[in-house]
């Protein structure tokens, strides 16, 4: 079998002797060339697991290791698989400029200095800084920080990229540039990517699976599709009908918005019968079907489904 890219069994990290769990017994596994969320609500144990992997901060118990390489028995090993963006972190040297620092990475992650010029000027050039590569990264914009210590993780063209709020304070095109390189390394390179975020909706759209952590333990770890598919509320609907000014008699639980073109009614049926009752009810107030469809839940409303209701097991 394939050495996973990340696996961990057991973490448990407490602050103090009588300090509570902040990272509760999680185990996880990503294979290797694959993109995860990592997600959960503030406090719930992100970025102390994220710390751990980089050698950052010592579990209480349990261990990790990254491509095979446990981050503390062999930790020189696992420190050189990975490149991270640690969220709250200076990640880069302000006193420098964004070219000394991808150069002063590159050789820290052992790359020779033609090899670390060639990635710096790639890097620097696809996140739009190499007009400005001499300047010092303190006097730049926090989006534009961010942007640097990205290229600065993925200047030793690391086989796996910890990313925590990678894409905070950037404007929407460095998001976008961030999200076609997470593609691009994923899909094309083989890399695999660990990723935090608030933005649900990158992660909807990028990751192949999604681990949720609540209170310090993974309440869920399933594929994108999968986790979506289970939560699917087969009975919620969405129904547009003709618009019209006057309103629109609806059972209990449902609601009508109505636009310049189309009243939406949206609401939950028990079964056929129930939803045939309801088209014909609305065709008797005069008001002719145009479209109906069922509605999929976001990866948000599934997120908070999960956080607010931890399903252990």
């Amino acid at each position: 079998m394939p050495v996973p890219a990340i696996e961990i069994t057991n973490l448990a990290k407490r602050y103090g002797e009588a300090g509570p769990l902040a990272v509760n017994d999680v185990s996880l596994t990503v294979e290797s060339g694959s993109v995860i969320g990592f997600l959960g609500p503030n406090g719930a144990g992100k970025t102390t697991t994220i710390k751990i992997l980089a050698g950052l901060l010592s579990a209480t118990s349990g261990s990790a290791r990254l491509n095979g390489f446990h981050v503390v028995d062999q930790r020189a090993n696992a420190m050189a698989q990975f490149g991270a963006v640690l969220e709250g972190s200076r990640n880069v040297y302000w006193t420098l400029s964004s070219w000394q620092n991808l150069i002063y990475f590159g050789r820290l992650k052992g790359l020779r200095k033609s090899a670390a010029t060639a990635r710096a000027e790639r890097l620097l050039t696809e996140l739009d800084l190499w007009e400005r590569r001499h300047q010092k990264v303190g006097g730049f914009s926090r989006g534009m920080q961010q942007k640097v210590a990205i290229a600065a993780a993925l200047i030793a063209d690391p086989a796996i990229i910890l990313l925590d709020e990678p894409t905070l304070g950037l404007d929407v095109a460095a998001t976008r540039t961030v999200k076609n390189w997470i593609r691009t390394l994923a899909r094309d390179e083989g890399k695999t990517i660990l990723l935090t975020t608030h933005q649900l909706d990158v992660v909807e759209e990028l990751c192949d699976r999604v681990a949720v952590v609540s209170s310090g333990r993974v309440v869920t770890d399933l594929p994108t599709g999968t986790l979506l598919s289970q939560f699917r509320q087969h009975d919620h609907y969405e129904i547009r009908v003709e618009a019209r000014a006057e309103p629109v008699a609806l059972p209990d639980g449902f609601t009508a918005v109505r636009g310049d073109e189309d009243t939406v009614v949206t609401g939950h049926v028990q079964g056929g019968d129930e939803l045939y009752a309801l088209i014909e009810a609305l065709r008797g107030q005069g008001l002719p079907l145009r479209s109906l469809v069922q509605v999929q839940p976001s990866l948000e409303e599934v997120f908070l489904s999960l956080v607010e209701e931890p399903v252990h097991g």
